[in-house]
């Protein structure tokens, strides 16, 4: 047998052994993006999830308009193998009950079959998240200070919550951090561990994942203790798997995070600036990423209007700044990196538009193509 046709047989036995363990797999991306948005926001003309067919080379979008009609469907993820997708109902009523909603749907093509919507246990569900295995999906409820755990059904509904757990206590900030608002919820790289970030508390909680039941049970240590005041709301991990970053929305900085994967355990390493030194305007940070070779770091500020570019030191995870690009809107509520890293699209909450910017993968900075495309209030982007 040739070399080539011995890796690829492989690579075959190696992707049926995967699969096998997970029943689940990452399929290759589909050219479609979905959108979600505030239904609910004054001046909003949005009915739920949009849909665009997304052009990798030449980094353009096409609208193929309404995919999904829900409420405030905010943040969205999809399964592993793209074939559902998960939207928060992010309201305080559900059923006449205090708490938002998830619903669940079925992907076909660029539309979206509902299957079910079940509570999300909470107030203000933000962002959701399913495990590798897409078995298992977590939810923050900002309003409700709790966060929720649901099996994934064989038809790719959701089960009651499985897991719930309901914080209480406040910050250092009397305005902003009152009570408990959790805000994200996070899948370790091994699957063992599920993080919550909570803005309201200045802690990440940490769990250990059962992905056959979708059970948590709380880690020892239970949490990350952010600097008081900070308000860590977005999460992400270095792809080493040895590093992470939280993006705390009131102090508006990154905390730079060593991950203990043994003890599900983290710790700071360095806390640096999203803002350019004397900046003295409002500001609240949004979202943080990070590029698949794991040498940048993405942030976006709401106020700057910019995204915050930094590069990453391979030796210890640390930041460097290297680029502050103006988002080409107001209010960067999320963007998110094509799946080949060459692109990154920025949804504009407040001036309803999505731009597409190039980005240089060697360098990771950021270059304007004067292409921005309108969406009513946009929250949140997923390529499938």
């Amino acid at each position: 047998m040739e070399h080539s046709s011995r890796r690829s047989f492989l690579a075959q036995l190696s992707g049926l052994a995967l699969a096998a363990r997970t029943r689940s797999w990452a399929s290759e991306p589909t050219g479609l993006i979905f959108v979600g948005t505030y239904t609910n926001d004054k001046g909003s003309t949005s009915r739920g999830i949009y849909a665009f067919r997304w052009n990798a080379d030449e980094g353009t979008l096409a609208p193929l308009g309404l995919a999904g009609a829900t409420v405030n469907p905010s943040f969205l993820t999809l399964s592993p193998n793209r074939r559902y997708l998960y939207a928060v109902n992010e309201v305080d009523q559900y059923r006449g009950q205090n708490s938002g909603s998830v619903t669940s749907f079925a992907v076909k093509e660029g539309t979206l079959k509902a299957i079910n919507t079940v509570s999300s246990g909470g107030g203000g569900p933000c962002k959701i998240t399913v495990d590798s295995t897409g078995k298992a999906a977590f939810v923050a409820n900002y309003d409700g200070g709790s966060a929720t755990s649901f099996q994934v059904l064989g038809n790719g509904g959701l089960s009651r919550a499985v897991s719930h757990f309901q914080y209480s206590g406040h910050g250092a900030d009397p305005q902003r951090q009152a009570a408990p608002h959790t805000h994200c919820t996070t899948v370790s790289p091994d699957n063992r561990y599920v993080l919550v970030n909570d803005l309201g508390l200045d802690r990440i909680s940490v769990y250990h994942l059962d992905p056959l039941t979708a059970a948590l049970t709380p880690n020892d240590p239970p949490f990350y203790e952010a600097l008081p005041g900070s308000g860590p709301r977005s999460f992400a991990f270095h792809p080493s798997g040895k590093w992470a970053y939280s993006l705390n929305e009131i102090a508006n900085t990154v905390d730079v995070l060593a991950w203990d994967a043994e003890r599900g355990a983290l710790t700071r390493l360095q806390n640096i600036s999203t803002l350019p030194e004397g900046f003295n305007g409002s500001n609240t940070t949004a979202t943080v990423a990070v590029d698949s070779s794991g040498r940048f770091v993405y942030a976006s500020n709401r106020g700057d209007n910019s995204i915050a570019v930094f590069s990453i030191d391979d030796r210890d995870g640390k930041l460097k700044p290297v680029q502050r690009m103006d988002c080409g809107g107001k209010t960067p509520r999320h963007f998110a990196l094509d799946p080949g890293n060459e692109w990154l699209l920025v949804a504009n909450e407040d001036s309803s538009n999505i731009v597409v910017f190039a980005r240089n993968t060697r360098s990771g900075l950021l270059t304007p193509t004067g292409r921005e495309y309108p969406v009513s209030h946009p929250v949140c982007i997923v390529f499938r």
